[in-house]
Parts: C-alpha cells; sequence; structure tokens
C-alpha cells in the first residue's frame, strides 16, 4: 500500500465516485485509476466500493471506516511536507484565506497590512464563498483558514477558534422617519421594506428568528450576500438596510446615517477555523495572532473581541 493509492481513493469519493472527473483532478488516465483502486482492494482482501456494474456507486460499511483513516494518513504525511517546507523556507509560501465579502471588505484590510510588513514574500490568497463553501474548504485544506460567523462551528472536521461578536445597525437615506425615533423596535422595522442579507450569510438565520419569535414578518424586498450591494439599494430608495455593524464606516457611508440595533437582536460570534490536527506554520500561526490583535485594538466599537478561544 502506498499514499498513491490512498489518494485515488479519497480523491474518488470527493468527486461523487467519478473516475473521469477523478483522473483529470489527479492528472491520470482512467485506467491508471481503476488499476489504483483494484490494486488498494486486493491488498486489504475485501471491497471498498459499492458497484453496479462497472460504475461505482458508494462505499461499503468496511470503506467507509477506511476512508477515516486514509483521511488522517494522508493528513499527517502532508504535515511532514509542511514541517520540511518550514525549515526549507519559514518567510515564504502561500496563505490562503477563505471568507466572505463582509471579512474580506471590512475586516481583513489592516490584518493584511500588518501581516504583509512581518512576512512580505507570502502570497496571500483571498477565496470568498458561502459558509458551506468555506467549512468544505478548509475541512479539505483547500483554504489555510476559513473566516465566518455561520457553520464554521458545526464542523467537528475543524479546529475554531472564536475572534469576535458583533452585532447590526440600521441604515437609510438621511430623511428617513425612523432617524427621528428616540427607540427603534422589532415593530418599527417591520413598518418599512427592508434589504439584508440572504439566506446563509451574515447572521441572517438570527435574524429571521428575532421576528418570529414575536411574531412578526419583516418585509424583505431584496436580500444580498455583498454589504455594499445592500447599501447601494438602500441609498437608491428601495427600503431600510439591516447590516453588520462592522461593515459601517462613518466616513464612507456618511450618506446613511445608521442607528444600533443590538437591543434588538443577540450578538453573533464570527469564528477563524482550520483543519482538526493540521499542521499550523509560523507566518499562519502569526497570521491568526495578528487577527485577534487587530480585532482588540479596534476602537470604532464595530465589534467586541472574544477572550479565550473555542475550539474542537
Amino acid at each position: 500500500m502506498d499514499t498513491r493509492q490512498l489518494q485515488t481513493f479519497i480523491s474518488l469519493i470527493d468527486n461523487d465516485f467519478n473516475v473521469s472527473r477523478t483522473a483529470e483532478n489527479l492528472f491520470l488516465v482512467q485506467s491508471a485509476v481503476s488499476q489504483q483502486v483494484k490494486r488498494l482492494e486486493q491488498e486489504l482482501g475485501f471491497d471498498l466500493f459499492k458497484r453496479k456494474g462497472k460504475r461505482l456507486t458508494g462505499l461499503t460499511p468496511l470503506g467507509q471506516e477506511v476512508e477515516v483513516q486514509a483521511r488522517d494518513s494522508l493528513k499527517a504525511v502532508k504535515n511532514i511536507v509542511l514541517i520540511a517546507d518550514e525549515q526549507r523556507s519559514m518567510d515564504h509560501g502561500v496563505l490562503r484565506i477563505g471568507c466572505t465579502h463582509t471579512q474580506a471588505r471590512y475586516i481583513l484590510p489592516p490584518v493584511i497590512r500588518q501581516f504583509n510588513q512581518a512576512y512580505p514574500d507570502i502570497e496571500f490568497q483571498i477565496h470568498q464563498g458561502t459558509p458551506r463553501q468555506l467549512v468544505e474548504w478548509a475541512s479539505h485544506d483547500l483554504v489555510d483558514f476559513s473566516i465566518c460567523t455561520e457553520a464554521l462551528a458545526e464542523s467537528s472536521a475543524l479546529d475554531s477558534i472564536a475572534c469576535y461578536e458583533w452585532n447590526r445597525c440600521l441604515i437609510t437615506r438621511p430623511d428617513h422617519p425612523l432617524q427621528k425615533k428616540s427607540s427603534i423596535t422589532l415593530s418599527d422595522l417591520c413598518q418599512f421594506p427592508i434589504v439584508t442579507y440572504v439566506a446563509g450569510f451574515t447572521g441572517r438565520q438570527t435574524f429571521d428568528a428575532t421576528f418570529a419569535k414575536t411574531g412578526l414578518k419583516p418585509n424583505t424586498v431584496l436580500s444580498a450576500a455583498d454589504t455594499d450591494i445592500i447599501k447601494a439599494y438602500v441609498l437608491d430608495g428601495l427600503g431600510i438596510g439591516v447590516i453588520a455593524r462592522m461593515a459601517y464606516d462613518e466616513q464612507l457611508d456618511s450618506e446613511l446615517p445608521a442607528r444600533d440595533l443590538s437591543h434588538l437582536f443577540p450578538p453573533e460570534t464570527t469564528l477563524i477555523a482550520f483543519q482538526k490536527n493540521k499542521y499550523i506554520r509560523r507566518f499562519q500561526q502569526t497570521f491568526i495572532d495578528t487577527f485577534l490583535k487587530t480585532v482588540k485594538r479596534d476602537t470604532t466599537h464595530r465589534f467586541k473581541p472574544v477572550t479565550g478561544s473555542s475550539g474542537r
């Protein structure tokens, strides 16, 4: 048995048992993929895959057990390579960050600026995706770290660190009647069309649940993953906006006055997560430390640093 057989086995699973797609991803011909599977099953003495004719349709019960061990073995091999890379080139490499638009646009710029001063030769890659994609990417080490609010803590394949808490604010055009109210209620928000985040992003689940608990139903006329899109439509007069407080800048967003809504909604926690048992290189640890120090030093009250961490 060798690592190539295990890599082929895992790649087949990750590619929904599609031999041609697996071959393409591994830069092999299809016959080579089939041969690797045949040799592995012969060495083990039992079938790993369920079959319908020549087509692979799933894993046998024993195949499911082997999958767990194979993933751990390949992860250990990768960590060994990373240890060697660390010794050869401590200050060179690529740092892959998976995140949502909100993190990329409003949280990461000062972090990256400071990190770049310490590691000018590290290439920084930002991969934007949905929270579910961020879990998938981090779980399979397609990114080094994923940063978002939703989904990360739910995955048993990831270790996670709580970074900061945040809440929401209301944005409107300057002449909107809600800006004149001394205190805003959920009922007040329901009186106007609302523009906010799409389901699965930036606390939308909590947003909906908060209204549902009181029997209220907000009139959401548009939802988007991108806060800048929400701001644009509010400015255009489509409705009022409910956005993450950390995505509001008093200077850049001066045309859209804001009101705090933390008295209406429970706080959310943003996490940074990575593959369980992942070997963390020195520059990767520096990024985590820089991220946590940056949010701790923030004086804009856009969010609240979390002391300690939560891991899996």
